[in-house]
């Protein structure tokens, strides 16, 4: 039994997914069908798409039209950047993200995997695991998303043969084991006739597991089994300019956003670097109160004490502090045309904090159709390598792992301005 079945539907927020694999292995038509099916397509949207399928001699409605958006996309058949549909069940909010299947397209790939809580691999059950199949199963783990789902899709193509998914599935858990991915669980799909997505169809019966919906409406959005620190980096000190008010005389409140965790009122906080300690005064969002808030959420704290802070600095509770560094090793992927220069400087921009940056050393780069590692001495457009940074100024970081707040930043280009890499510290 999947870990995921032992997770009860009680936490029914807003869910990020992104589905992935390779290409033509029907992702498009998938959350074509979720939408579809789902019934939150609008009535003028509907009428497009049966319009185009129409044009290109189809019986049916092509619901990958849904997704692939681009002009190129469609001609092309395939899908090129990423894109994003929202739906809602009634009991949850989803965001999807539909990732590319080529491997000129990886940086898409885990931009949109960066931000997803759980993550749908097709595979087409009549080829089976295949060498992009393996890449994107390295990638979601790579950027820690929690929860797997194995698709194996198009089972019509194979008269619905249990034997075929069988196959299938133990070929991709002796892969999955070397990458110690524990949290998976598999459905025998088709997505272009609706079987096992939101309603079970009468052709799998063999299949007694839930369907796709079912597994989507329990999954849990955390990312970790332990309660996370409490992260808040500064993005602005509000300070009234209003002397008519002189409520506000006073007033010095910092702005941000909680990256992780949960604060109240009076808990013990310590601000870095300056490491002075206070109290929580009070928690607002547009001038209302809170007892309390949590991660995700944009708020104003207000503290007992007169400090200075300024943007880039960091708020955490009193003894959960983290690391203090001016040197990271991490897994960087490098999102730019232009290679990795050892011999220039790059911007590290890490929540709020950006520092000045040099390459210290590349300990391999990745071959993620073989997982093996390669040695390197620069780094080409979706290379993913392990590598370390020496920083001019020091950042507050976790470990990607504990962590993704904190645990995660991107490199820029300080001549164009342009974001070139993205990483996960280790």
């Amino acid at each position: 039994m999947s870990a995921m079945e032992k997770i009860p539907a009680i936490d029914n927020g807003l869910l990020r997914f992104l589905t992935c694999g390779s290409v033509d292995d029907g992702k498009s038509t998938l959350i074509g069908r979720l939408l579809f099916d789902s019934k939150t397509i609008l009535a003028d949207t509907l009428h497009a798409i049966e319009r185009t399928s129409k044009k290109r001699g189809m019986d049916a409605i092509d619901l990958s039209l849904l997704t692939d958006g681009l002009q190129a996309e469609r001609e092309q058949g395939i899908t090129i950047d990423v894109a994003y549909r929202y739906f809602t069940t009634g009991t949850r909010k989803y965001i999807i993200a539909d990732a590319p299947g080529h491997e000129q397209y990886t940086r898409n790939m885990v931009t949109a995997a960066s931000t997803a809580d759980l993550a749908i691999i097709l595979i087409d059950a009549r080829k089976g695991v295949l060498t992009q199949t393996r890449r994107h199963s390295y990638l979601t783990h790579l950027v820690n998303i929690p929860h797997l789902v194995v698709a194996i899709n198009k089972m019509d193509l194979v008269d619905y043969s249990q034997e075929a998914f069988d196959r299938i599935m133990a070929d991709y858990l002796a892969f999955a084991a070397k990458l110690n991915i524990k949290d998976v669980h598999f459905i025998p799909m088709s997505a272009l006739n609706g079987d096992m997505v939101v309603e079970r169809g009468e052709r799998l019966d063999w299949y007694q597991g839930p369907t796709l919906i079912d597994l989507l409406e329990a999954a849990s959005t955390s990312h970790t089994d332990h309660q996370e620190s409490f992260r808040f980096p500064v993005q602005y000190v509000c300070r009234p300019q209003d002397s008519a008010n002189p409520e506000l005389h006073d007033y010095r409140g910092f702005m941000g956003r909680v990256e992780s965790g949960v604060v109240a009122i009076g808990d013990a906080v310590t601000v870095l670097p300056s490491g002075r300690e206070t109290r929580v005064k009070d928690i607002q969002i547009n001038s209302t109160s809170l007892t309390h808030a949590f991660a995700e959420q944009s708020i104003t704290l207000l503290l007992d004490d007169e400090i200075d802070i300024s943007r880039g600095d960091m708020i955490v509770r009193t003894g959960e502090l983290p690391q203090f560094t001016k040197q990271i090793n991490a897994m960087l992927c490098w999102l730019s045309e232009s290679p990795l220069d050892p011999r220039r400087k790059y911007l590290i921009r890490h929540t709020t904090r950006d520092s000045k940056a040099m390459l210290a050393g590349i300990e391999f780069r990745m071959d993620i159709n073989t997982m093996e590692h390669q040695a390197a001495e620069k780094l080409a457009m979706n290379d993913i390598a392990k590598v370390s940074f020496k920083l001019a100024q020091p950042i507050f970081a976790d470990s990607y792992a504990e962590n993704r707040g904190t645990g995660a930043f991107i490199v820029i280009d300080e001549s164009s301005n342009n974001t070139v890499g993205a990483g996960m510290i280790l």
